[in-house]
């Protein structure tokens, strides 16, 4: 665990979190409430009403909001962003996301709060695989590769991240998500996925699940690390039916794997989340279809 600065215990740390109207922002709010922490959720999108939580309408673009947001918070789990390629254009998607990120870590320096947890992605080593992987499982080590203005703005932000940290001596985590699902939403694979595995190779079968997310960013606001880090959030399996060795020769012939993985092993490598922030991924989407 971190220090806190007396008189704050576990349970009374203020925690603000960004982008808490959208799916993983939910799922983060919920998971942090049932813990103890109190909570502080902003967004620029209107607030949950599912959630009884306090909440600041904020755009997060604007360096004097992303003060106020994070004004009396011990940390700052921060998923507001452009969640994915293709939304938008590429200036509009590296402009907003590298915007809002250096607002918050700034901010945060400036304020001097404790820890700064903040959403990556797995786009940042090299998704879409349209160029196969040197390896598998791919680690955090297959970094930089960013293939697109959305993975280049989080390639950016972990290097500014790396330097506040440097600077302000914060502890910044970068979670490198996975695709987030839902649970409802594995019903959809024996259409959508199973029939053809080409249809999913281009993050090598990942996924995630959202309570997982949450979980995740628990852990690494409670993780004793240091200095600025980087993890892949995976499940432990992949979407498929089909042994991840086999998936991996069929669709990529000249990629390797460097260990054993199971037989339907993920291949994003999560062993770095397990070491050091003491998070295991708990769901699968076998609990619902079997």
């Amino acid at each position: 665990m971190w220090p806190l600065a007396a008189p704050y215990s576990v349970s009374a740390m203020k925690i603000c979190v960004t982008g808490a109207s959208g799916t993983a922002g939910k799922a983060t709010v919920s998971h942090l409430l049932a813990s103890g922490y109190r909570v502080r959720a902003t967004d620029i999108a209107a607030p949950p009403s599912d959630l009884d939580v306090a909440f600041l309408r904020a755009d997060l673009t604007d360096y004097g909001q992303a003060v106020e947001v994070l004004h009396g918070m011990d940390a700052v789990v921060h998923l507001a962003n452009i969640p994915a390629p293709d939304l938008f254009t590429p200036a509009v998607t590296i402009n907003s996301n590298v915007t809002m990120n250096s607002n918050i870590f700034l901010a945060s320096a400036q304020l001097g709060l404790g820890r700064v947890v903040w959403a990556s992605s797995e786009t940042t080593l090299g998704l879409p695989f349209d160029t196969p992987p040197r390896y598998a499982p791919v680690d955090e080590e297959h970094y930089p590769f960013p293939p697109t203005a959305y993975a280049l703005s989080k390639v950016v932000s972990e290097t500014m991240a790396e330097h506040v940290s440097r600077w302000s001596g914060i502890p910044f985590i970068a979670l490198r998500f996975s695709n987030i699902f839902m649970p409802e939403e594995y019903r959809l694979l024996p259409e959508h996925a199973w029939p053809d595995p080409a249809a999913r190779r281009w993050n090598l079968w990942g996924y995630i699940d959202v309570r997982d997310v949450a979980a995740s960013c628990h852990a690494a606001l409670q993780a004793g690390v240091t200095g600025a880090r980087a993890y892949i959030i995976a499940a432990a399996d992949t979407v498929m039916n089909v042994p991840s060795a086999q998936l991996l020769a069929d669709q990529f012939p000249g990629v390797k794997l460097t260990r054993e993985v199971g037989e339907f092993g993920t291949l994003l490598a999560i062993d770095r989340a397990r070491e050091e922030l003491d998070w295991t991924p708990r769901h699968t989407w076998r609990e619902t279809l079997g």
